[in-house]
């Protein structure tokens, strides 16, 4: 039985103000959490250095990330939303954790800089299938809005992840079942990557999966 080890990290400090601006840590936020403490023994194995989370909303998954790997791991998050990035801070703060913020688009800022060097990306992207005219918007729906069967933000950065991750790097991603996960899989395996089902959990009428992807390694 899975029995969890590490605290959730304190978002008390977070202000109906705050979320009009970002995603208020939910299922998919602490599911993805569970996945980390699930390999958190993989993970501190491989002496990471570099931890980033793409899309950070309030920082929480991030933070934990920092919390969990309290070595000499350096924590990157991304945001397009600079409300976010200001969020993202402070929830690192309050947990006395700290957090590299950047305004940009999703890994576009990172690059040429940490290409080969990334250790742990992590990604709980706009998932939830919509019309495209809400895809990138500028109100709060932009968060979530993922626009035909929900994977115009997430198909954007798959071209970059064996790019920036390090050789022995991992690459977590949250989903719903309507992402078409099969079709992730063959995608990512053209990159060169290996799929893992880390967890999955039902979520009212959405089944929530995390992913995790490792280079394919040759034989």
């Amino acid at each position: 039985m899975y029995i969890k080890m590490f605290k959730t990290p304190d978002f008390s400090h977070l202000t109906r103000e705050d979320y009009e601006s970002v995603y208020e840590p939910s299922e998919d936020s602490f599911l993805l959490m569970d996945a980390i403490e699930k390999d958190v023994e993989q993970l501190q194995s491989m002496r990471p250095t570099v931890g980033v989370e793409v899309g950070s909303g309030s920082g929480v998954v991030i933070t934990f990330l920092a919390s969990v790997l309290r070595s000499s791991l350096m924590c990157i998050a991304t945001d397009i939303n600079s409300k976010a990035a200001d969020i993202t801070k402070r929830t690192g703060q309050q947990n006395n954790v700290s957090i590299n913020n950047i305004v940009t688009d999703l890994v576009k800022a990172l690059q040429p800089r940490l290409n080969g060097l990334i250790d742990i990306l992590i990604f709980n992207p706009p998932y939830v299938v919509t019309p495209d005219n809400e895809v990138g918007s500028q109100g709060i729906e932009a968060s979530w809005a993922g626009g035909e069967n929900g994977r115009q933000v997430m198909d954007r950065i798959f071209p970059y992840v064996s790019e920036l991750l390090s050789p022995n790097g991992v690459f977590y991603l949250v989903i719903i079942k309507e992402n078409k996960q099969d079709e992730i899989e063959d995608i990512m395996k053209q990159n060169g990557f290996t799929m893992t089902v880390v967890i999955t959990r039902r979520s009212g009428p959405e089944r929530l999966s995390v992913l995790k992807f490792q280079r394919i390694q040759a034989t």
